[in-house]
Parts: structure tokens; sequence; C-alpha cells
């Protein structure tokens, strides 16, 4: 597929409020007012719940809309958001498109976008000027990818699987290379749909398994229940780690590897007819490491309930704060599970991922943005 170039990206200051969470709070409408314009007209809004909030954000908070898909009204930039380094790019993976061919499935599409900052400098605070997008298409070997995550020279993707019963699962891809499948199957049985995976400090795989792929017709009946599972791939040891969750999807672990952080997207599922009393939720999981044994999650709690739609994803700063993308934007909590603030960005999220110290990249379906943190938290 031919490249898009864009250059004379803008950036623009985003506006912050200090918010009395005893009589002011974000609605679902104001959330959705934020969509009836276009993208290019609509500024994203910082809102700070805790004090605590103005060591994130800086004293200055910037923002591009990079890319909008919004004329073609495809979800480009849907899930799979990861930054890699040493080359500055961006890989994307797309929701369902609609296939040329009826009698096809959907197809999910990877963006590539290389970035041209507005310097030769790799300071924190280096914008980006111009990008190259391109559309590629996965390798047939794996079907429907979702999550990633940077993996030593390349990329690790959950790939969801199609309707061949034994397809699916995690594949590392070398840049400019063939994936390689690491795990396809639990003692034979199929997984669902994978939705997202973290690395440890070990080099374990931390991952989540749902019944996605199920309720949008692209996947069989499932084997195996809704699971997180971890798995290491210098031994080949397979775990189930964490079960009764509805739809685990988002994954993160904190910085010094002790909690890991699960959201369950009940509340999204197709055909849902309870959503309001569904679950949105993060629950965090003590991680318990014994000599000669392979990681144990205990004491599973509630971190946080989504203000607005279902954390969609989940990451962590070097600090421990928690960011989620949700339906009014990116939300934020400190490791205690208080809120600081929210990123408010025009439509639902639903990826994110940190790129240069304090960069933030936030995916919206058709837009793609990049939101700069100035806080002393991505300066120390």
């Amino acid at each position: 597929m031919a490249s898009i170039i864009k250059d004379g990206i803008k950036i623009h200051t985003a506006s912050v409020k200090a918010v009395d969470l005893l009589h002011e709070a974000q609605t679902a409408a104001e959330s959705r007012n934020t969509t009836s314009a276009s993208p290019e007209s609509i500024s994203i809004r910082i809102k700070i719940f805790h004090s605590s909030f103005s060591s994130v954000i800086g004293e200055t908070c910037t923002f591009s809309l990079l890319v909008s898909a919004d004329s073609s009204r495809n979800p480009f930039f849907h899930k799979g958001c990861t930054y890699i380094p040493d080359t500055d790019e961006l890989y994307v993976t797309s929701d369902l498109l609609q296939s040329s061919s009826s009698s096809r499935l959907p197809v999910i599409l990877i963006s590539k976008l290389a970035f041209r900052r507005a310097s030769d400098s790799d300071s924190s605070s280096t914008p980006v000027s111009g990008i190259e997008w391109m559309k590629l298409r996965p390798p047939a070997n794996m079907p429907m990818p979702s999550g990633a995550i940077r993996y030593k020279k390349g990329v690790l993707y959950c790939s969801q699987g199609s309707l061949e019963p034994n397809s699916g699962g995690l594949f590392y891809m070398p840049l400019g290379k063939r994936p390689v499948p690491l795990v396809t199957n639990y003692f034979g049985k199929a997984f669902n749909s994978i939705q997202s995976v973290v690395e440890d400090s070990d080099g374990g795989l931390w991952f989540t398994d749902s019944c996605a792929g199920l309720e949008q017709d692209i996947r069989p009946p499932p084997q195996l229940p809704p699971h997180v599972y971890w798995f290491h791939p210098t031994t080949g040891e397979l775990r189930v780690v964490a079960d009764g969750l509805k739809r685990p999807t988002g994954i993160a672990l904190s910085p010094d590897g002790g909690t890991l952080y699960v959201t369950d997207t009940e509340a999204a599922r197709l055909g849902n007819t309870m959503i309001p009393t569904s679950s949105a939720t993060i629950y965090a999981y003590d991680i318990v490491r014994r000599p000669g044994t392979s990681p144990l999650l205990i004491n599973k709690h509630v971190f946080s309930f989504a203000f607005s739609g279902v954390p969609a994803a989940v990451t962590c700063d070097s600090a421990g704060n928690v960011y989620a993308a949700c339906g009014d934007g990116v939300e934020v909590w400190n490791s205690g599970g208080t809120a600081l603030g929210l990123i408010q960005i025009p439509g639902a999220c639903s990826s994110l991922c940190f790129g240069r110290n304090g960069e933030i990249f936030v995916c919206g379906g058709q837009t793609l943005w990049r939101v700069q943190l100035g806080g002393a938290a991505f300066h120390a």
C-alpha cells in the first residue's frame, strides 16, 4: 500500500482546569459532546482531580493531532500502540475493517508511522513535525493482530486468530522479517482471542485472553474460559494465573514488577444488554515470586472503575502512576488508586503507549494523538 506523508503538524497547548470532585464531575454527556465537531477543531483538555497531578503534566502540556482518518471513517488506530525508540516509529493495529470482498472476513491492518522531529535533538520535548504513514497487511500466519508491545528487536503481537481452530497466539515479529510464533495454544487447546501482553524483567510474558473474537464472528466457539496467562519463552512454561474475569483485556506491570494490573471490559461486550451494571474495572494483583517457582498472583482487588466507557488499555509510568484509555480520554491514578486527573480527548480512546520521556501516543479509532507531558516524573 502507498504511504501517506504529512508535514507541518501543529502543536497546541492543552487547557488545564482544577476540578472539585465534590461539586463537579466528568459526565458521559460532556464526553459525547466533544465528538460533535471535527477533530481538527477540538482541543485536548486536562482536568486535575488531585494536586499531585501537576507533577505529571508539568507547567505546560502540549498536544498534536498526528493523523485523522475522519474522511474514510475507518478505525485505523485501535489497538497495539507500540513505540520503537531505535527507529522513532510507532506501530498500531486497526479495528475490524470491511473486506473488499463480501465473501471474506473483515481484515485488520497494521499502521507504521515514521516520525520526523522538529529538530535533531533527542530531548523529550522534541515534537513531531511530520510523519510517513504506511498501512500494512499482517502476514497470513498472524491473523487479526490486536495488542502489541516492543520486544527484543521488533514487536510482539497478540494474534486473535481466525475461524481456523488452531490459529492465533503470541507472535514475535522482528522489524522487516516474518513473525515467529512463541505460543499458540494451552496444552492443545486453542486460545480464544489474545488481547494484550506485557513483559516482566525476567523475560516472562503476561497476557489476557477473552472471547472478543467470538463476539465479532472471527473465532470459533471457545475451548477455554477467559484467562490471564504467564508464559516464559526460554523454558516454555505456560500457566493460567488468573480466572474469574468476564472479558480480560488490558494488562500492565508496575515499574517495580510487584503489581499486575488487568482490565475487565465486560461493559463493552457486543450484545451486552446489562452495560450499566457490567465490569469496566481495573483489578490489581500482587505478584509473589518464591525460589524455584514461577510467579503467582495473590490479593486480587479492585483498583478502579472507569469514569466513562471501559479501560480498554492500561500502562504505567516510571513513578508507578496508572494510565487507562477510556471513553473520556486517558484517566490517570496514582499507585494507590487515587484519581489524579483526566487527559480529555475527543471521542473514546482504545490504546496508548509512551514514546520519548513524557510523550504519550493515544489511539482514538479514527484519530491518533500525541500528548507531551512535562512533569518532573519524566525528567528525573
